[in-house]
């Protein structure tokens, strides 16, 4: 079974798509199984990430622009702009997809971890995220 949604975002942040992920899985009536979450870009990437602390995301956030800054003098990808290739950077250094098991119908998520979106990109997006789930 398989859900494709679209998430708007405002700009470089993170996006919480736990809920939406969560639903989904209700509504497949898997007891045992697993979650694939797969985002379609190139410039944005998925995190398990805390979510009792907004700051943490904001820490995430300025680790990575610090990590891969803009106007990097030696970035020839820049036809879209100085967040061109450092937003493809932060996402192969993260991940476009995420596995998460599920059982007894529920996510395994941790008690301070959501799912989210990551926007490395300054730009409002519309992004599509593909859930897939396997299991009996």
């Amino acid at each position: 079974m398989h859900h494709i949604f679209q998430i708007n975002t405002h700009g470089k942040g993170t996006y919480d798509i736990t809920r939406e992920i969560e639903n989904f899985v209700d509504s497949c009536g898997i007891t045992d199984g697993q979650c694939c979450v797969f985002t379609r870009h190139t410039s944005c990437s998925l995190v398990l990430m805390e979510n009792g602390d907004p700051r943490s995301r904001q820490d995430l956030e300025a680790y990575f622009d610090k990590l891969v800054p803009e106007d990097t003098p030696y970035f020839i990808h820049t036809d879209e702009g100085p967040d061109d290739m450092p937003s493809h950077i932060k996402m192969v250094l993260t991940n476009p997809s995420t596995t998460i098991p599920i059982i007894q119908g529920s996510l395994m998520l941790g008690t301070w971890q959501s799912v989210y979106l990551f926007e490395h990109r300054r730009a409002p997006h519309r992004r599509s995220i593909i859930v897939s789930v396997i299991g009996e």
